[in-house]
């Protein structure tokens, strides 16, 4: 018992040992009426950075100019010396005015932020003459390459009310957070964790210093599957049309290389504070520079979507390579006429020439024989009618027309002339870029590919040796070589629809399927007296030019989806238009292989599930 209460007096001596001596200093302090604050310190943002570690979004040192009123004497006299240094606007001057007077007289007030070096400079040299006056030093989040993938990005943003969830880290003033794009999939990833200050404040809440400074831990670095040089081209070469987006995939990985929609916007405007004239310009104008194309646009995708009508076709055993089906111009259903591209027909066509062609009268036809329920099942095995998980908000689904579809929204039956019109790709069908591209991806591989940007790590020097094992689609072989082939003739034989835009290159040789998607209706009387050509219809009436493409032909590895809206500046359908992008892009893209950077005979674990047969081996076929 007596060894027990010397322990007890002992710890009680400790105790009043460390109150009385040890921190006498702070408790002195508190008996003062003075108290120690907690302060949360803003975490560095994460970096976002492609597949070979070129940094697209990063943090750079930001300054900021504070004066505190009690300090400078003359508020208004200060801010006029200021503004022969920096510009400071009248309604810069009135904002500091009245936080000036609303704040206590210590407390700093912000008169400019985000200064260039310069700026900041000229009022570091000043300062001995500009009592109260101080240079802050913050972060802010910087996209070295501009628009250039803005829509894949995002940007970052100061919280909203409604975004505010409890976490005192999100009522931080300069804090930001994603508000789109792969900033905002990730931000709880970027993030990092919040630092903190210790600072002994009096009662009325002037700092006297900092007692401990804790600083956070920074974000996590993410990495995408983008090449950030093929990104820059992919812009570049898009550049010249109003409105276009266009879709680079690595079929065998789902990497997306390159992703753009055109125009775009500066991500950096929403970190430094977005001013209302170019809000007003932004969300004006025509061409939605805000919204990304290439996820969030839906078109009908036109005689794109015929090689998933061929294979339902092929699978269901309603055609088969050899069967012929007349053109000659329109195909009649009851007392309606579906008309063809090519006016005057296209003769007795097979399959491979149907779609080297593109002749609207096979396709209505085998649409007709497979059925609308066997092309609805087709295309969903294909990536469409449906969101792909793409791991960036606002992706669509687009849609594919069902019979319940129809029930639900109009409350009428499914009529056969719609399984016609479904079958060129027209109608109801949509789609966006991304699962045009997607659509290729699965032809090339017969297995379900998904797209995806993020990575688990850099690109290794002999490529991905263990790419995703995605699942078969359960489609012959056979049936995707057939198709395969028939958009290889599209490019690389004379009368297919996008022979001048071929690559003349045989190793970099593409395949392809062109497509031309309607915006308005064409009357009887324009197609009696010839219908207007792009330039002579408004802009917004005009066509949409389609594209999807695949290279190397012989064993395929790289995909492009390319959709200039309205046919561009021509107004020129998907040969004329979106073919040339795909054929530059995909020259360019095997040059810089970024799947596989180095050569190695292990760079490709999963190799694809088609053999293309050479087209060669086709040159003696007939229509």
């Amino acid at each position: 018992m007596a060894g027990s209460q010397i322990a007890l007096a002992s710890v009680l001596a400790g105790r009043m040992y460390q109150l009385q001596v040890l921190q006498k200093d702070r408790y002195a302090t508190l008996a003062d009426e003075n108290r120690m604050n907690l302060r949360l310190l803003t975490p560095p943002r994460g970096r976002i950075i492609d597949r070979f570690g070129v940094s697209l979004a990063d943090n750079d040192q930001n300054y900021r100019v504070v004066v505190v009123p009690e300090q400078t004497g003359d508020l208004d006299a200060t801010i006029a010396a200021l503004s022969k240094l920096i510009e400071i606007t009248d309604a810069d001057h009135r904002r500091i005015t009245r936080e000036a007077r609303r704040n206590h007289s210590f407390v700093p007030t912000v008169v400019r932020a985000n200064l260039t070096w310069q700026e900041m400079s000229r009022i570091e040299v000043a300062i001995p003459e500009l009592p109260g006056v101080a240079i802050e030093q913050g972060m802010i989040r910087h996209y070295p390459y501009g628009p250039t993938a803005a829509h894949v990005l995002g940007y970052v943003a100061a919280v909203s009310e409604k975004e505010l969830t409890g976490d005192p880290l999100l009522e931080l003033p300069d804090f930001r957070i994603g508000k789109s794009g792969i900033e905002k999939s990730q931000d709880l990833r970027l993030r990092g964790t919040a630092g903190t200050s210790e600072i002994e404040v009096n009662a009325y809440g002037r700092v006297v210093r900092e007692v401990a400074h804790h600083p956070g831990i920074p974000g996590e670095d993410i990495i995408l599957g983008l090449d950030m040089a093929m990104q820059d081209f992919v812009m570049k070469r898009c550049a010249g049309e109003p409105s276009v987006s266009c879709v680079v995939l690595d079929a065998l990985t789902g990497d997306v290389l390159a992703m753009v929609s055109s125009p775009s916007y500066d991500p950096t405007v929403f970190s430094t504070g977005l001013t209302a004239a170019v809000w007003q310009e932004l969300s004006t104008d025509p061409r939605n520079p805000l919204t990304d194309k290439a996820v969030g646009g839906v078109y009908p995708p036109g005689s794109t979507f015929k090689p998933v009508v061929a294979m339902a076709a092929l699978d269901s055993g309603a055609i088969t390579p050899d069967t012929a089906i007349n053109c000659p111009g329109f195909i009649e259903l009851g007392d309606a006429t579906f008309h063809c591209y090519q006016r005057g027909g296209h003769g007795t066509l097979r399959l491979h020439d149907a779609i080297k062609k593109s002749c609207d009268v096979f396709f209505y036809e085998t649409a007709r024989r497979a059925g609308i329920d066997r092309i609805v099942a087709m295309a969903h095995r294909f990536g469409f009618g449906a969101p792909l998980g793409l791991d960036i908000p606002g992706e669509r689904g687009g849609l594919i027309p069902t019979r319940d579809w129809k029930i639900a929204t109009t409350g009428t039956a499914w009529q056969q002339g719609e399984t016609l019109i479904t079958g060129i790709g027209q109608g109801s069908v949509l789609a966006t870029p991304l699962q045009v591209a997607t659509m290729a991806a699965r032809l090339v591989t017969g297995r379900a590919v998904v797209p995806h940007l993020v990575r688990d790590g850099l690109l290794p020097p002999g490529g991905d040796t263990h790419p995703p094992a995605f699942p078969s689609l359960g489609v012959s072989a056979r049936h995707l070589s057939l198709v395969l082939d028939g958009m290889s003739a599209v490019v690389n034989e004379q009368g297919g629809t996008a022979y001048a835009a071929r690559i003349n290159d045989p190793m970099f040789a593409m395949g392809g399927k062109s497509g031309t998607s309607q915006v308005r209706h064409i009357s009887e009387y324009e197609r009696e007296h010839g219908i207007r050509k792009g330039t002579d219809v408004p802009w917004r009436e005009r066509d949409h030019a389609l594209f999807v493409a695949f290279a190397p032909v012989g064993a395929p590895r790289y995909v492009c989806a390319c959709v200039v809206e309205h046919g561009g500046e021509t107004g020129g359908g998907g040969s004329a238009v979106a073919a040339p992008i795909c054929r530059d892009v995909l020259t360019e893209v095997q040059k810089r292989d970024p799947g596989r950077r180095v050569p190695h005979p292990e760079s490709v674990a999963q190799t694809p599930a088609v053999e293309i047969v050479p087209v060669a081996a086709h040159s003696d076929r007939r229509g």
